[in-house]
């Protein structure tokens, strides 16, 4: 009697509507898997159109091509003799559906359509798919003729179903219902299922993935099972990474793991497990075995097929192991440069450009770039044939092979210092220090005759000078100094970008790379079109505290001593008048609040859905040894009143890595208003009138001591 199982799962790093890049990807997991000895192949959600294809899935093309591939899936000999499991939309009935599509050796068996569908933070399935839910319910779907042909049937199966091989149970899961508080797994293993599959289309953001290992390794824990998991991976065209960590549990332990973050665009992850582990499991769990004597049954697809040999006492299983996770700053390490290497490669551009100003943000997101050559040079060194036709194409030079980090990031990233009469010499040094370091082609200038010029524009035509604050202008005047400089390194940027190549006399264009952090969006602290305006931020998920600890592990992992003192200076803008030739501005003097309060402010404002009142009474309490009530209140409304003032900065905000969760990201993530009443009279008043009541209620707490 058969009892090994060998079941694959995999991680792609499929690109939307790349119908030709993701057919060829799934077929090499399917060869792979099979080569392994796996009987069953499971791969990532929608995996066939690609999971961001967003509106697209609206168009009749969309369920075309996906159709067309699916085709030519089933033709191939390499599906032959294994159960495929692969994610496509499909429309049913004219209702658009995220589907499995399950076949073996040319038949389809199930399509199981999706039942709980993901509809917050980034994800708006909704709005392209309507849930299945006729639970425990199968109907017959008519097939497109491509497919009838090929398969030579008319109907097949539709609906919530599992799937009855000859030696043991399937069902299927698909990402967001493995999240829910009714996941089918639960029921599907009171029913008998014994392996539980879920396909993912899971995206990183810092600090999650002990989450997602919680989860998965939890829905086999209380009543025993085996669960594998398929995640894309990479960047599909949008802000999001899909962090792959491909895994496989049984009975509540961690078995594979995937990696999180790789330039292998197809990872196939294999183990064989004994089902007598689950079948004992089980046994002795009561509760669980009286629960399942009630249980309704799920309609049962009988497959002639088996995932054991019958001869297989002396094949090895696989054991449990402790998953290796990131720190948070191997994580920005990582992620943000293997999507900026996705972005590289799939835009056809020749590298990137980075208006350096030796700072934290941008120097974070050089050594960012740093990682991302670092990460590139590694995969060549251990023979990735992918990466290095992608290196050559974007250096143009067919027999190019990168030395090492510094020696390619010279090929494909220029930075460069705009300096002006505001720059101090410090930060001259450490953006030219940093730049030797990491190997950037570098270039230093100064914006003060574009500056006089534009302003002198201004004072041409009206008449009128403007001056900065410190020699008896306005405020007004003051500002707009100031961004004339900062957009007019906007303008640099971009000039040079199109250009600088072609002036080197080598082919193509560069991507501009923008550098302002989460915590600077969320207030605002950002000239609208200055050169934070880029093509795409690596860091603009990211917070300032997290960039510092990041930069620390630069420092101490890649060598990088110029950093030192990037990370010991104070934050500065440097557009207001040097005093002495030293820096006088300073971020958090600026803004009124220090980076350490902004991410509290940002996360209670987006995770714990507070309002200017709510947050000052979690304010309170939280900071109750450090402020007082009137404190506090006076911080909150500075903070309500420059992010209602600022928030229409984020419709023209940068696209950036997504990475945490109180994003102020206009697109998808975080809708609001871009027009307050930043007065908030109604809810100021609220908090004033809670700020008298403590005070009065302090008031009489000291007579009484005094009594």
């Amino acid at each position: 009697m058969g009892r090994t199982v060998t079941v694959a799962t995999c991680a792609l790093n499929q690109w939307a509507l790349d119908f030709d890049g993701n057919w060829a990807r799934i077929l090499k997991s399917i060869e792979i898997a099979k080569y392994k000895g796996a009987r069953y192949r499971l791969g990532p959600e929608l995996e066939i159109c690609g999971y961001g294809c967003s509106d697209h899935y609206y168009e009749s093309d969309t369920l075309l091509h996906s159709f067309e591939v699916l085709a030519k899936l089933l033709e191939s000999p390499a599906t032959q003799d294994i159960i495929c499991d692969v994610g496509m939309p499909v429309m049913c009935r004219n209702i658009r559906y995220n589907c499995r599509v399950i076949f073996l050796n040319k038949k389809i068996l199930l399509i199981r359509p999706k039942m709980i569908l993901a509809n917050t933070g980034n994800y708006r399935e909704l709005r392209w798919f309507t849930p299945w839910s006729k639970a425990r319910f199968v109907e017959e779907y008519f097939l497109p003729r491509m497919i009838q042909e090929v398969t030579g049937q008319e109907t097949v199966p539709f609906g919530d179903a599992v799937l009855a091989t000859k030696d043991t149970c399937l069902g299927s899961e698909i990402c967001e219902e493995l999240w829910a508080p009714n996941s089918p797994h639960i029921e599907m293993g009171l029913d008998g299922v014994e392996i539980f599959t879920n396909s993912s289309g899971s995206h990183h953001v810092l600090r999650k993935a002990h989450t997602r290992v919680n989860v998965v390794n939890s829905a086999t824990a209380k009543s025993g099972g085996i669960y594998v998991l398929a995640n894309q991976k990479g960047c599909d065209g949008d802000r999001l990474y899909y962090d792959g960590c491909a895994m496989i549990s049984m009975n509540g332990d961690t078995i594979a793991q995937g990696s999180q973050f790789s330039l292998n665009d197809v990872e196939v992850l294999v183990a064989t497990l004994d089902l007598e582990d689950v079948r004992s499991y089980r046994a002795e769990i009561s509760c669980r075995n009286l629960e399942a004597s009630k249980v309704n049954s799920y309609p049962r697809i009988k497959v002639n097929f088996a995932l054991s040999c019958s001869d297989d006492i002396c094949v090895p299983t696989c054991e449990p192991i402790q998953w290796r996770y990131h720190s948070p700053e191997e994580e920005i390490c990582l992620g943000p440069a293997c999507w900026l290497w996705d972005y590289l490669r799939r835009s056809n551009q020749a590298g990137f450009f980075l208006p350096l100003s030796g700072g934290i943000d941008s120097s974070a997101t050089a050594c960012i770039v740093y990682s991302m050559c670092r990460q590139v040079c590694l995969a060549v060194k251990n023979g990735n044939q992918g990466v290095l036709a992608d290196v050559r194409r974007i250096v143009n030079d067919e027999t190019y092979t990168p030395e090492n980090s510094q020696e390619f990031c010279g090929h494909i990233f220029t930075t460069c210092y705009m300096a002006s009469e505001n720059s101090s010499q410090d930060t001259y040094n450490r953006a030219k220090l940093l730049a030797e370091q990491i190997g950037s082609y570098h270039i230093n200038l100064n914006i003060d005759v574009a500056v006089k010029a534009i302003v002198g524009i201004f004072s041409m035509v009206m008449c009128r000078s403007p001056q900065f604050r410190v020699y008896g202008g306005s405020s007004r005047e003051n500002l707009a100094l100031q961004n004339v400089q900062a957009r007019i390194r906007m303008v640099l940027a971009y000039l040079f970008a199109q250009l600088s190549h072609w002036a080197r006399g080598m082919p193509g264009g560069l991507l501009v790379l923008g550098s302002a952090n989460v915590d600077e969006s969320l207030h605002g602290y950002l000239t609208k079109y200055d050169c934070s305006s880029a093509d795409i931020n690596p860091v603009g998920g990211i917070s300032k505290t997290d960039l510092r600890s990041f930069i620390q592990y630069c420092m101490e992992n890649f060598q990088l001593t110029a950093l030192r003192s990037i990370i010991s200076a104070p934050p500065t803008a440097e557009l207001e008048p040097l005093a002495d030739g030293q820096v006088s501005q300073t971020d958090e003097e600026d803004m009124g609040m220090t980076y350490t309060e902004l991410s509290v402010y940002g996360k209670l404002r987006k995770m714990a859905k507070a309002g200017p009142y709510s947050m000052f009474c979690k304010l309170i309490n939280m900071w109750k040894e450090i402020c007082t009530p009137r404190e506090v209140a006076s911080k909150v409304k500075h903070f309500f009143r420059m992010y209602s003032i600022n928030r229409h900065k984020m419709t023209t905000l940068t696209p950036a890595y997504h990475a945490e969760n109180y994003s102020p990201e206009d697109n998808r993530f975080d809708l609001r208003p871009f027009l307050y009443n930043s007065t908030w009279s109604w809810q100021f008043r609220s908090i004033d009138k809670q700020v008298s009541n403590l005070e009065s209620k302090e008031g009489k707490s000291v007579l009484e001591d005094v009594d």
